[in-house]
């Protein structure tokens, strides 16, 4: 690993990747448009970035659709498409220290976080995905004698991908993997917030064995570049994580057009129960504090609201105001910060209201609660806890995507299930009980896509991640991921016989 000096050298060498990526080529936008990528630790440009338009989505669409009609990519065997893959994989770990640095620059995260979790959890996307592919076997339906019918996976064709900047490489790796894996070409649509470690993606995966075409880069806003993938008509899937309103679009667009497939990933207010009977508060309240203020608390899956029963509550709070504090922000560059800057001022701004309208509306701040300055820069927070939050206040119910959390007491397992679920979102939620049948009966009552029991956010790529209710829908990661990048095929084979039996069989 590098010192705080060591790091701060190498961002001061940093290639800054500025064009798109189209058919294995980099180019400008053809009207010339540009957007800045602003560092939020130092507020200073990092570099000019071409803005696609409706002209360099319509090139990477067409490339895309050449590639796939043509096989270079989707009728190569399984073995084969592994073994780029499994290149892609590697070449990933060899340039760990700068994808890293892209990521930590453009938004704001410890960098040592992103090399020791984000690019090696990259990499073994690719990897894990490249493996599967020549482990997987279509089926052979039950039919009568006279017949064989077969159900095979087939890729879609052209798959558009749209991407946060939470996690800006790692998110890319839950959608580019497996599409690609699929056989599918596809067109990535990084956050304008962090468009670095894409565009670099790009240049590796080239340089892995990925024929030109079958992978494109299109940095731009949401506004414009992914209103066109939206819109395209010759799209057939598009992928999305990202806030509940931009998924609403993305389904506007698709029924305005070709009516193409959306599978979405948008917010969360997961919550987080603590029983009485929780064998380990101390252990609960140290995963409460990493749930909500691990990644500056921008994580879709955060734990933001915290339930606990009435006769652990105040233990509980006092913990957790202790802990904070070892989530105070710093430096990204520096080794030491467990927590960096906010991705950039507006979302700094964004959630310093939402903590002001959190006061007015009664809710009473125990821990932290304002900006810091750290090398004359704002665009930090300080983990922030609220109490006596009222069930229906915008603290309790809306998405902060900020290191804020919200303390609830509950009395009864039956009040906290109702609590937990009055929600528009579905996403995640975390258990603390010894009891192995509460854990269970609570875990089954609670709606949403991963239920966390002794532990928070529980990840790993073997299990499926995804929601309910405004949460979205489809699930990346694990197999089940095959589901949104391929279509089923039935094929049924008649078979023809004499009619006596052993007689001849005609031909054919």
């Amino acid at each position: 690993m590098w010192t705080l000096s060591e790091w701060k050298k190498r961002a001061a060498q940093q290639r800054f990747i500025c064009q798109a990526q189209i058919e294995g080529k980099a180019c400008d936008a053809k009207s010339g448009q540009t957007f800045a990528v602003i560092n939020p630790a130092t507020d200073q440009i990092l570099a000019q970035v071409a803005e696609c338009g409706d002209d360099e989505v319509e090139r990477a669409v067409r490339a895309a659709r050449r590639a796939y009609q043509r096989g270079i990519w989707a009728r190569q065997s399984p073995t084969a498409r592994k073994a780029v893959l499994l290149r892609l994989s590697e070449l990933i770990m060899q340039h760990r220290d700068e994808l890293a640095l892209l990521d930590s620059l453009s938004m704001g995260k410890p960098v040592v976080e992103a090399w020791q979790l984000d690019i090696p959890g990259t990499a073994h996307f690719f990897s894990w995905y490249a493996e599967s592919l020549d482990k997987i076997y279509g089926q052979v339906a039950p039919t009568a004698a006279d017949a064989v019918a077969t159900v095979t996976r087939s890729p879609l064709g052209v798959v558009a991908a749209i991407v946060p900047w939470n996690f800006p490489l790692e998110m890319a790796a839950w959608k580019v993997a497996p599409a690609l894996a699929a056989g599918n070409s596809v067109l990535l649509k990084p956050a304008e917030q962090s468009p670095f470690s894409a565009l670099r993606l790009a240049e590796l995966a080239l340089e892995a064995g990925i024929p030109e075409g079958v992978f494109n880069v299109l940095p731009g806003t949401g506004a414009v570049t992914g209103q066109a993938l939206g819109r395209h008509p010759d799209i057939d899937c598009l992928v999305f994580t990202g806030s509940t309103r931009t998924g609403k679009r993305l389904m506007e667009y698709a029924g305005q057009s070709n009516l193409k497939q959306v599978w979405l990933e948008c917010g969360g207010k997961s919550p987080n129960l603590i029983f009485a009977d929780c064998h380990d508060l101390g252990l609960a309240a140290e995963n409460a504090a990493r749930a909500i203020f691990y990644n500056q608390g921008e994580v879709c899956s955060a734990n933001s609201r915290l339930l606990v029963e009435r006769p652990v509550y105040e233990a509980v709070v006092e913990r957790l105001i202790a802990l904070a504090a070892e989530w105070t922000p710093g430096d990204p560059l520096d080794p030491n910060s467990r927590a960096g800057a906010m991705v950039d001022a507006r979302q700094t701004a964004k959630v310093m209201d939402s903590i002001a309208e959190a006061r007015r509306q009664g809710a009473r701040l125990v821990c932290g609660g304002e900006r810091l300055t750290i090398n004359g820069v704002t665009n930090y927070i300080q983990p922030t806890i609220f109490t006596d939050v009222a069930p229906d206040s915008l603290l309790a119910r809306e998405e902060i995507f900020g290191p804020v959390l919200a303390v609830q007491p509950f009395d009864s397992e039956q009040q906290a299930i109702a609590m937990a679920n009055d929600s528009h979102y579905g996403l995640a939620a975390s258990v603390w009980s010894g009891s192995l049948n509460r854990a269970h009966r609570v875990a089954q009552a609670l709606e949403v896509g991963t239920v966390s029991v002794n532990t928070v956010d529980a990840l790993d790529i073997c299990v499926p991640f995804g929601g309910g209710k405004q949460s979205g829908f489809g699930r990346d990661l694990s197999l089940h991921s095959f589901d949104k990048y391929t279509q089923l095929k039935t094929t049924w084979i008649q078979l023809h016989q004499s009619a006596a039996p052993g007689g001849d069989y005609e031909a054919g």
